[in-house]
């Protein structure tokens, strides 16, 4: 696993850090480490003039994450400025549907590190999208998680969740950088808009 720190990255997407997701007995194994990762990683994304996004999930009709029940609500404090937002959204990948995208090209992001819950869905599919955007993406291995999966009779056996959450990143391929702990993730500010004509990660539609 990566220990010595890596390049900065200019934007951090905390990914459905949410009080059903990590509170009460909805909440994933070892919840308080990834809330104490992610905090970690919102501070010091902060005090470097990052980007920082809250992504905030809006489940259906009667689910844990239902909009405006206490489980949607976002565990995290959002300081509000123009380099922190909070972003709904309606799907797994949180570019689907979202003004993300625009976000971050207005903002000239150019890296990513991306954390949060569920690990194989929203973290996954947030991530693979910024991949095929041509961001560098970062995924903390000690910074999102999961639940376990549960066996299936005469198909599978239960799967612990530390497994799926390391296969979820692994399936990122190699251009992904999933073996950094979350300490290992520096930041700065990101760069702003580029000028007209210039190619820049992020510009896919």
């Amino acid at each position: 696993m990566t220990t010595q720190p890596l390049p900065p990255v200019d934007t951090l997407i905390v990914v459905d850090v949410q009080s059903a997701f990590v509170t009460g007995d909805g909440a994933v194994p070892d919840a308080a480490r990834l809330v104490d990762r992610t905090a970690a990683l919102l501070a010091r994304a902060r005090a470097a003039g990052a980007l920082v996004v809250h992504l905030q999930n809006d489940g259906p009709p009667g689910a844990e994450d239902e909009p405006h029940t206490p489980g949607w609500e976002l565990h995290h404090r959002v300081v509000p400025g123009p380099a922190e937002a909070v972003i709904r959204k309606p799907h797994d990948d949180g570019f689907q549907e979202t003004g993300l995208g625009g976000l971050l090209a207005g903002h000239g992001t150019r890296a990513v590190a991306v954390c949060g819950v569920m690990s194989e869905m929203c973290v996954q599919a947030t991530a693979r999208t910024a991949l095929a955007r041509g961001y560098r993406v970062v995924v903390p291995y000690d910074a999102h998680a999961t639940q376990d999966c549960p066996a299936v009779p005469g198909v599978a056996d239960a799967v612990p969740a530390a497994v799926v959450s390391r296969v979820a990143a692994y399936a990122l391929g190699s251009d992904a950088e999933v073996t950094a702990p979350a300490a290992a993730v520096s930041f700065t500010a990101p760069p702003g808009p580029p000028s007209p004509g210039d190619a820049v990660a992020g510009s896919a539609a």
